[in-house]
Protein backbone atom coordinates (compact mmCIF):
# COMPACT_ATOMS: atom_id res chain seq x y z
CA UNK A 1 0.00 0.00 0.00
CA UNK A 2 3.19 2.33 0.83
CA UNK A 3 3.37 2.29 -2.83
CA UNK A 4 0.55 3.63 -3.92
CA UNK A 5 -0.22 7.53 -4.20
CA UNK A 6 -0.95 9.84 -0.92
CA UNK A 7 -5.00 10.18 -2.28
CA UNK A 8 -5.12 6.44 -2.92
CA UNK A 9 -4.39 5.72 -0.02
CA UNK A 10 -6.49 8.14 1.91
CA UNK A 11 -9.13 6.48 0.25
CA UNK A 12 -8.76 2.92 1.06
CA UNK A 13 -8.06 4.42 5.05
CA UNK A 14 -11.33 5.77 4.63
CA UNK A 15 -12.99 2.32 3.54
CA UNK A 16 -11.67 -0.02 4.60
CA UNK A 17 -10.08 -1.26 8.09
CA UNK A 18 -6.60 -2.91 7.10
CA UNK A 19 -4.59 -5.47 7.84
CA UNK A 20 -1.69 -4.87 10.83
CA UNK A 21 0.98 -6.04 7.78
CA UNK A 22 -0.49 -2.80 6.06
CA UNK A 23 0.18 -0.58 9.19
CA UNK A 24 3.28 -1.58 9.06
CA UNK A 25 4.15 -1.00 5.47
CA UNK A 26 2.95 2.44 5.91
CA UNK A 27 5.10 2.81 9.14
CA UNK A 28 7.88 2.54 6.86
CA UNK A 29 6.62 4.79 4.54
CA UNK A 30 8.71 8.39 5.22
CA UNK A 31 6.12 10.68 3.02
CA UNK A 32 4.68 13.19 5.61
CA UNK A 33 1.15 12.67 4.35
CA UNK A 34 1.05 9.22 4.63
CA UNK A 35 2.32 9.30 8.01
CA UNK A 36 -0.46 12.08 8.82
CA UNK A 37 -2.99 9.98 7.08
CA UNK A 38 -1.57 6.72 9.12
CA UNK A 39 -2.32 8.86 12.14
CA UNK A 40 -5.60 9.59 11.42
CA UNK A 41 -6.54 6.61 10.73
CA UNK A 42 -4.53 4.96 14.35
CA UNK A 43 -6.86 7.69 15.79
CA UNK A 44 -10.29 6.77 14.67
CA UNK A 45 -9.77 3.19 15.06
CA UNK A 46 -8.67 4.15 18.90
CA UNK A 47 -11.85 5.98 19.38
CA UNK A 48 -13.99 2.78 17.48
CA UNK A 49 -12.44 0.80 20.06
CA UNK A 50 -13.59 2.85 22.74
CA UNK A 51 -16.97 3.34 21.53
CA UNK A 52 -17.64 -0.65 21.28
CA UNK A 53 -16.32 -0.71 24.41
CA UNK A 54 -18.62 1.41 26.10
CA UNK A 55 -21.98 -0.03 24.26
CA UNK A 56 -20.65 -3.25 25.47
CA UNK A 57 -20.51 -2.15 28.97
CA UNK A 58 -23.46 -0.33 28.44
CA UNK A 59 -25.56 -3.68 28.09
CA UNK A 60 -24.85 -5.26 30.98
CA UNK A 61 -27.31 -4.52 32.90
CA UNK A 62 -29.81 -6.06 30.07
CA UNK A 63 -27.75 -8.54 29.49
CA UNK A 64 -27.76 -10.27 33.14
CA UNK A 65 -31.49 -10.49 32.59
CA UNK A 66 -31.28 -11.87 29.37
CA UNK A 67 -28.87 -14.76 30.47
CA UNK A 68 -31.59 -15.75 32.99
CA UNK A 69 -34.36 -16.26 29.77
CA UNK A 70 -35.76 -12.80 30.92
CA UNK A 71 -36.31 -11.18 28.11
CA UNK A 72 -38.94 -7.60 27.21
CA UNK A 73 -36.51 -5.24 28.69
CA UNK A 74 -37.59 -1.73 29.27
CA UNK A 75 -35.51 1.18 30.12
CA UNK A 76 -37.10 4.79 31.13
CA UNK A 77 -35.92 8.12 31.59
CA UNK A 78 -37.63 11.85 31.93
CA UNK A 79 -36.65 15.03 30.11
CA UNK A 80 -38.21 18.88 31.53
CA UNK A 81 -37.80 18.53 34.98
CA UNK A 82 -35.76 22.46 35.38
CA UNK A 83 -37.11 23.89 32.58
CA UNK A 84 -39.51 27.49 33.37
CA UNK A 85 -42.20 26.11 30.76
CA UNK A 86 -44.12 23.15 28.49
CA UNK A 87 -44.32 19.88 30.01
CA UNK A 88 -42.39 16.69 31.57
CA UNK A 89 -41.74 13.80 28.73
CA UNK A 90 -40.62 10.51 29.44
CA UNK A 91 -40.44 7.78 27.25
CA UNK A 92 -40.06 3.66 27.44
CA UNK A 93 -38.06 1.95 25.66
CA UNK A 94 -37.99 -1.77 24.92
CA UNK A 95 -35.05 -3.20 22.69
CA UNK A 96 -34.14 -6.44 20.74
CA UNK A 97 -31.32 -8.17 22.43
CA UNK A 98 -28.57 -7.91 19.88
CA UNK A 99 -29.51 -4.25 19.18
CA UNK A 100 -26.59 -2.04 19.16
CA UNK A 101 -25.73 1.90 18.90
CA UNK A 102 -21.93 2.67 18.65
CA UNK A 103 -21.76 6.26 20.64
CA UNK A 104 -25.06 6.01 22.05
CA UNK A 105 -24.84 7.93 25.57
CA UNK A 106 -27.15 10.12 27.82
CA UNK A 107 -29.10 12.51 25.18
CA UNK A 108 -27.62 15.50 27.08
CA UNK A 109 -24.22 13.87 26.37
CA UNK A 110 -24.87 14.43 22.74
CA UNK A 111 -25.35 16.96 20.10
CA UNK A 112 -28.21 17.99 18.31
CA UNK A 113 -27.65 16.41 15.09
CA UNK A 114 -26.35 13.27 16.68
CA UNK A 115 -29.90 13.22 18.89
CA UNK A 116 -32.21 13.22 15.95
CA UNK A 117 -30.07 10.38 14.14
CA UNK A 118 -30.10 8.05 16.99
CA UNK A 119 -34.25 8.95 17.88
CA UNK A 120 -34.42 7.37 13.97
CA UNK A 121 -32.71 4.65 14.24
CA UNK A 122 -34.19 3.37 17.67
CA UNK A 123 -37.30 4.52 16.53
CA UNK A 124 -36.52 1.92 13.36
CA UNK A 125 -35.21 -0.69 15.67
CA UNK A 126 -36.83 -1.15 19.01
CA UNK A 127 -39.63 -3.61 19.90
CA UNK A 128 -41.82 -0.79 21.51
CA UNK A 129 -41.77 2.85 22.72
CA UNK A 130 -44.25 4.31 25.46
CA UNK A 131 -44.38 8.02 25.28
CA UNK A 132 -45.77 10.08 28.20
CA UNK A 133 -46.25 13.95 27.89
CA UNK A 134 -47.30 15.76 31.40
CA UNK A 135 -48.46 19.63 30.97
CA UNK A 136 -47.20 22.36 32.53
CA UNK A 137 -50.94 23.21 34.75
CA UNK A 138 -50.95 19.40 36.05
CA UNK A 139 -47.33 19.55 37.01
CA UNK A 140 -48.47 23.16 38.83
CA UNK A 141 -51.28 21.14 40.40
CA UNK A 142 -49.33 18.27 41.27
CA UNK A 143 -45.26 19.18 41.44
CA UNK A 144 -42.67 18.32 39.40
CA UNK A 145 -41.76 14.66 41.32
CA UNK A 146 -45.20 13.55 40.70
CA UNK A 147 -46.20 14.52 37.33
CA UNK A 148 -42.66 13.25 36.88
CA UNK A 149 -43.36 9.91 38.30
CA UNK A 150 -46.63 10.39 36.04
CA UNK A 151 -45.16 10.56 32.86
CA UNK A 152 -43.41 7.45 33.22
CA UNK A 153 -46.23 4.98 34.78
CA UNK A 154 -48.10 6.79 31.23
CA UNK A 155 -44.83 6.07 28.73
CA UNK A 156 -44.69 2.27 30.53
CA UNK A 157 -48.25 1.90 30.21
CA UNK A 158 -47.78 2.14 26.38
CA UNK A 159 -45.68 -0.41 25.49
CA UNK A 160 -46.85 -3.28 23.96
CA UNK A 161 -45.50 -6.25 24.50
CA UNK A 162 -45.60 -5.58 28.45
CA UNK A 163 -42.03 -4.93 30.03
CA UNK A 164 -40.87 -7.82 32.33
CA UNK A 165 -38.47 -5.92 33.78
CA UNK A 166 -37.89 -2.08 34.20
CA UNK A 167 -34.51 -0.02 34.20
CA UNK A 168 -35.27 3.30 35.28
CA UNK A 169 -32.97 6.58 35.67
CA UNK A 170 -32.89 7.32 39.26
CA UNK A 171 -36.84 7.58 40.15
CA UNK A 172 -38.31 4.72 42.33
CA UNK A 173 -41.42 3.16 40.55
CA UNK A 174 -42.83 1.60 43.13
CA UNK A 175 -46.79 0.70 41.44
CA UNK A 176 -45.49 -1.54 38.31
CA UNK A 177 -46.66 -4.78 37.79
CA UNK A 178 -42.99 -6.00 37.14
CA UNK A 179 -39.74 -5.86 38.95
CA UNK A 180 -38.17 -2.38 38.49
CA UNK A 181 -34.31 -1.63 39.28
CA UNK A 182 -33.58 2.57 39.43
CA UNK A 183 -29.91 3.20 38.47
CA UNK A 184 -28.41 6.79 39.49
CA UNK A 185 -26.81 8.16 36.30
CA UNK A 186 -28.51 5.19 34.50
CA UNK A 187 -28.78 7.38 31.05
CA UNK A 188 -25.15 7.01 30.67
CA UNK A 189 -25.12 2.86 32.23
CA UNK A 190 -27.66 1.46 30.25
CA UNK A 191 -28.53 1.30 26.68
CA UNK A 192 -32.07 0.82 27.52
CA UNK A 193 -32.12 3.89 29.57
CA UNK A 194 -29.95 6.24 27.80
CA UNK A 195 -32.58 5.13 24.09
CA UNK A 196 -35.48 6.25 26.17
CA UNK A 197 -33.59 9.68 26.98
CA UNK A 198 -33.27 10.62 23.51
CA UNK A 199 -36.27 9.27 22.54
CA UNK A 200 -37.69 11.82 25.12
CA UNK A 201 -34.91 14.55 24.91
CA UNK A 202 -36.60 14.64 20.69
CA UNK A 203 -40.18 14.23 21.36
CA UNK A 204 -40.24 17.33 24.22
CA UNK A 205 -37.61 19.83 21.78
CA UNK A 206 -40.12 18.83 18.92
CA UNK A 207 -42.64 20.10 21.20
CA UNK A 208 -41.27 23.17 22.50
CA UNK A 209 -40.54 24.18 19.10
CA UNK A 210 -43.94 24.23 17.91
CA UNK A 211 -44.79 26.15 20.99
CA UNK A 212 -42.02 28.65 19.91
CA UNK A 213 -43.89 29.65 16.99
CA UNK A 214 -46.94 30.53 19.47
CA UNK A 215 -45.06 32.06 21.69
CA UNK A 216 -42.03 33.35 19.92
CA UNK A 217 -41.01 36.35 22.51
CA UNK A 218 -39.38 33.86 25.15
CA UNK A 219 -37.41 31.70 22.61
CA UNK A 220 -38.06 27.85 23.19
CA UNK A 221 -37.01 26.49 20.28
CA UNK A 222 -33.58 27.76 21.70
CA UNK A 223 -33.81 27.34 25.39
CA UNK A 224 -36.58 24.48 25.31
CA UNK A 225 -38.27 26.40 28.08
CA UNK A 226 -35.19 26.36 30.77
CA UNK A 227 -34.50 29.91 32.57
CA UNK A 228 -31.87 31.43 30.12
CA UNK A 229 -31.20 35.22 30.54
CA UNK A 230 -33.41 35.60 27.03
CA UNK A 231 -36.33 33.95 28.34
CA UNK A 232 -36.31 35.86 31.93
CA UNK A 233 -35.54 38.61 30.20
CA UNK A 234 -38.20 38.10 27.87
CA UNK A 235 -41.20 36.73 31.35
CA UNK A 236 -40.02 40.26 32.61
CA UNK A 237 -41.39 42.14 30.30
CA UNK A 238 -44.70 40.48 28.71
CA UNK A 239 -45.18 38.11 31.77
CA UNK A 240 -45.78 34.11 31.62
CA UNK A 241 -47.55 32.31 28.71
CA UNK A 242 -50.44 29.74 29.01
CA UNK A 243 -47.48 26.71 29.16
CA UNK A 244 -45.45 27.98 31.66
CA UNK A 245 -44.91 26.36 34.99
CA UNK A 246 -46.23 29.28 37.31
CA UNK A 247 -45.00 27.22 40.75
CA UNK A 248 -41.96 28.30 39.22
CA UNK A 249 -42.13 31.31 38.53
CA UNK A 250 -42.44 32.62 42.23
CA UNK A 251 -39.26 34.30 42.32
CA UNK A 252 -39.15 35.89 38.38
CA UNK A 253 -42.20 37.43 38.57
CA UNK A 254 -42.47 39.58 41.46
Amino acid sequence: MSKLSIAKIKEILEINEVTEEEINNLKLDDRKGVQQLLAQYEKKQHQLALQKEKADEMMRYERAYYTNNVGFIAGVDEVGRGPLAGPVVAAAVILPENFSLLGINDSKQLSKTKRELFFKLIQEQAISIGVGIIDNNTIDEMNIYQATKKAMYEAISKLTPPPNHVLIDAMPLEQLNCSYEAIIKGDQMSTSIASASIIAKVTRDQIMEEYHNMYPAYRFDSNSGYGTNVHIEALKNNGSSPIHRKSFLKNILI
